[in-house]
């Protein structure tokens, strides 16, 4: 099976941008099943309020990823759901970095952040590629 002209290249983009969504996927699974367990490797507070809302913020990093996941393996091919998931990253960027500065979460989250703002360059070059197919 060939790909169309105007199909995405399976290039190490492709796989970079199918990296980050798992990643996202795993990533929010844990914050929805152990959100105590994330908050404490960022020494933020844990109660149950905190626990409840990063397993809601843990879903959507969840939905957002499988939906990436389902953009890039689905057909046709669609481009606006990786543009809606770099601007959830870039999101996640600043509310990180903003919990830094509020002290909220350790100096350690800001890795978080900087890997959120590699996805989100990542995942716009991807998006910027695909678009003009």
């Amino acid at each position: 099976m060939s790909l169309s002209p105007s199909a995405p290249r399976k290039d190490w983009l492709f796989w970079a941008v199918a990296a980050i969504a798992v990643l996202t996927v795993v990533s929010g699974l844990t914050q929805v099943f152990a959100p105590q367990w994330i908050l404490a490797l960022l020494a933020a507070e844990s109660t149950a309020t905190t626990n409840h809302f990063f397993g809601i913020v843990g879903m959507f990093m969840a939905l957002f990823g499988g939906l990436v996941l389902n953009t890039l393996f689905g057909s046709p091919q669609q481009s606006v759901p990786v543009l809606w998931a770099a601007l959830q990253k870039l999101g996640a960027v600043v509310a990180v970095t903003l919990g830094v500065r509020h002290q909220i979460f350790s100096k350690l989250a800001l890795l978080v952040a900087l890997t959120d703002l590699v996805s989100a360059v990542i995942m716009w070059a991807y998006w910027s590629r695909v678009r003009k197919l």
